[in-house]
């Protein structure tokens, strides 16, 4: 009887996983509560209308389709049965495993205050990215018809929660995105009503990159119109808008990027106390305690050279997926343990302009921005999307325009993705392709 190796979540470690163990005498299950696998740093580009969310995700089936040792599963995990084995499913199946990989990603964290999640969403899923995407434009179109100044500003006013990569890319492309269609697209609204406003609790932006790129970032954001407050912290957010201190901010939308924690998966394993809820493994990736379990990524609590649990970085991610593959099947994996190989942290800022920290050294401007594109490319999941990204990327810079302004009439249901493709459907005309 072949190993059974079940992999739970399909994101950048576990399709990585699933890849390298593509092939082999192993029998792989991967279980992922959707049915694709998403790019999520460019998430950001999906809410901003740049990109439509078919150009960033693929079914698990078609990635993985063509090893026929690998099978899917599309369901929730809810518990996991260490002393039989099992992995138990939300609709009270049980999975078998003689090997276990845990690569659930991570969240959102509202630091207590999950309320706050409906009227600032996120950017961790596809549903989310479109909410952002309908109410950013929704503002626009309201503001065009609305009488009052006031609320025209109100409107108008575009807030973002968090300093750090997310918060610095979203806040600029809503700057950039606006500040275009206003110029170009509506008739009763004008530049000076329109305002994006960053909002981070820490004295810095960007805190993990050096400062000189911190300063180069917080300048360029202020010159395309971004408001940056640092050292101020957001006491609550309604539909209407959120208060930093003593003030109220009347908003048209608001994001959420102020930091994430890891998945409940620690708690599956009985694991309550850890920290940041990240499942401690040792230098194989295996859970300790556990000498048939592995975890990977944002879920995995591995430590660097400098004693530092890793960063959650899609290229951490990916790294382990790989490493972790090569050594459930006996392969060329190091023996001496999975060593990260930093490819470098970035962010970009806007048009033109990005920042790089390779640790002994920096890039900035366009170069860093042409850099960021290339390796966001290649990041992407096959060739076809490759292509169809680089070809819209080009467009957009040539017109500056985004395809994907479309509001949808009715709800978003994230139930709307279908196992075969992607497929969006909406109550009324003006879905995405």
């Amino acid at each position: 009887m072949p190993e059974r190796i079940l992999i739970i979540g399909g994101g950048f470690g576990g399709l990585a996983c699933a890849q390298e163990l593509g092939g082999t005498d192993c029998s792989v299950t991967v279980i992922d509560r959707r049915n694709h696998n998403l790019f999520q740093p460019l998430l950001y580009q999906v809410a901003t209308a740049a990109l439509s969310p078919a150009d960033i995700a693929e079914p698990i089936r078609k990635t993985l389709g063509r090893h026929r040792n690998i099978n899917m599963i599309m369901a929730e995990v809810v518990g996991i049965d260490t002393d039989r084995q099992q992995v138990l499913l939300d609709g009270g199946e049980r999975v078998d495993y003689d090997r276990l990989v845990i690569a659930t990603g991570s969240e959102y964290n509202y630091f207590g205050k999950d309320g706050w999640r409906a009227n600032a969403p996120g950017m961790k899923t596809i549903h989310e990215a479109r909410q952002i995407r309908q109410r950013l434009l929704s503002s626009f179109e309201k503001a065009e018809r609305a009488h009052d100044e006031q609320e025209k500003r109100n409107l108008l006013t575009y807030v973002v929660i968090g300093g750090g990569p997310t918060g610095v890319e979203i806040a600029g492309a809503i700057s950039e995105l606006g500040r275009f269609m206003i110029n170009r697209d509506f008739r009763h609204i004008q530049p000076d009503q329109f305002k994006v406003i960053l909002i981070e609790a820490g004295p810095r932006i960007l805190a993990a990159f050096p400062e000189k790129l911190i300063d180069y970032a917080r300048h360029y954001l202020e010159k395309i119109g971004v408001e940056v407050r640092t050292g101020e912290r957001v006491l609550d957010v309604t539909s209407d808008g959120v208060t930093v201190g003593s003030e109220f901010i009347r908003t048209g939308c608001i994001v959420w990027g102020a930091g994430v924690k890891a998945s409940p998966a620690h708690r599956w394993l009985g694991l309550d106390a850890v920290p940041g809820g990240r499942i401690p493994v040792d230098d194989q990736l295996r859970v300790v305690g556990h000498q048939n379990i592995f975890a990977l990524g944002d879920t995995a609590d591995f430590k660097g050279t400098d004693g530092k649990p890793l960063p959650g970085l899609a290229q951490v991610a990916k790294q382990q997926g790989i490493y972790l593959g090569r050594y459930l099947k006996g392969g060329d994996a190091n023996p001496a343990g999975f060593a990260f190989r930093n490819r470098g942290n970035t962010a970009v800022i806007g048009r033109n302009a990005a920042i790089f920290d390779f640790g002994k050294w920096t890039l900035k401007g366009r170069t860093a921005w042409l850099l960021w594109a290339f390796v966001h490319v290649y990041l992407l999941i096959n060739f076809e999307k490759r292509i169809l990204v680089s070809i819209q990327w080009i467009w957009r810079y040539l017109t500056r325009q985004r395809s994907a302004r479309l509001i949808e009439e009715g709800s978003i249901r994230e139930t709307d993705v279908t196992a075969s493709s992607i497929i969006y459907s909406v109550t009324g005309p003006g879905g995405d392709r």
